[in-house]
This record gives C-alpha cells, structure tokens and sequence, in this order.
C-alpha cells in the first residue's frame, strides 16, 4: 500500500481534503465513507468537523486507489494516530460507506454513533448522501 505524509492545505467536504504531496496538491478521498453533500442538512457541519481535525496539519495518507474522478482514495491519519475516517463515522458526520467497503470498524462506529444520536443520526430522516445524490443528478462528486 503507498503511503505518503503532506500537510491538509484544503478541506473541500466532510470526506474529500487536499493534502500536499512531494509539493504538488493531491485530492484525497476519504476511504471508506460518505458524508452529507454541501448542501444537504449536516453538510457544513461534516466539513467543518474535517477542518477542525486535519486543516494545517501534517497527515500520512494510506492509499488504497483511486475513484472515477482520478482523486486518491485513501485512509487519513491524523498526527496523533487517529484516522480522520474513523473520527467522522465516530462523530455522526459521515455514513460508513458499505456498498464500496468491508471495513467492519467503521460498521461498528456508525452503529455506535447511531445508537447514540451523535450528529447527524439525531434527525431521525437522515439521508444517505448516495440518496441525496440520486435526488440531485446535477451533483457529480459521488465517489
């Protein structure tokens, strides 16, 4: 598996952050996981939650492959060891992305976040960015 260390000079969404590599911005996006879009309800929270985590700091990123929009995907690890993925399942901010992962750590985050009505999982209608995107055609940053 490559792997790479650079710092976060961008946070686009909940699941999708620049991070530099050898001087040159790499899209990285998140493995594993789905956040709300921009505009949908927990959107900004989930982005802001990114940012407070991981903007400005040095992260190694676990690349796994790349997605059809040619970003990285890829397992962010914060400075302190955690990952960034996990800590947006653990929060509510993010849906354990099950149809492209067989991560059963984020399965059992999103379980425990639910359970717990952490984030987004406080409004009983949440809806599966995937879900969102099929209501919105126009959005193409589906991973």
């Amino acid at each position: 598996m490559e792997e790479f260390t650079g710092r976060v000079v961008g946070v686009t969404d909940g699941d999708t952050i620049t991070v530099l590599h050898d001087t040159h911005p790499a899209i990285i996006r998140l493995v594993g996981i789905d956040a709300p879009e921009k505009g949908q309800a927990y959107g900004q929270q989930a982005k802001q939650f990114a940012a407070s985590l991981a903007f400005g700091q040095t992260v190694t990123v676990r690349v796994s492959g790349h997605d059809r929009y040619a970003r990285l995907l890829g397992e962010v690890i914060l400075s302190d060891g955690r990952s960034l993925n996990q800590e947006l399942v653990r929060a509510g901010f993010a849906w354990w992305f099950r149809r492209y992962s067989r991560d059963l750590t984020l399965a059992h985050l999103e379980q425990e976040a639910r359970e717990a009505r952490r984030g987004l999982w406080a409004d009983p209608a949440a809806e599966a960015p995937w879900a969102y995107r099929s209501h919105h055609t126009s959005l193409t940053a589906a991973p």
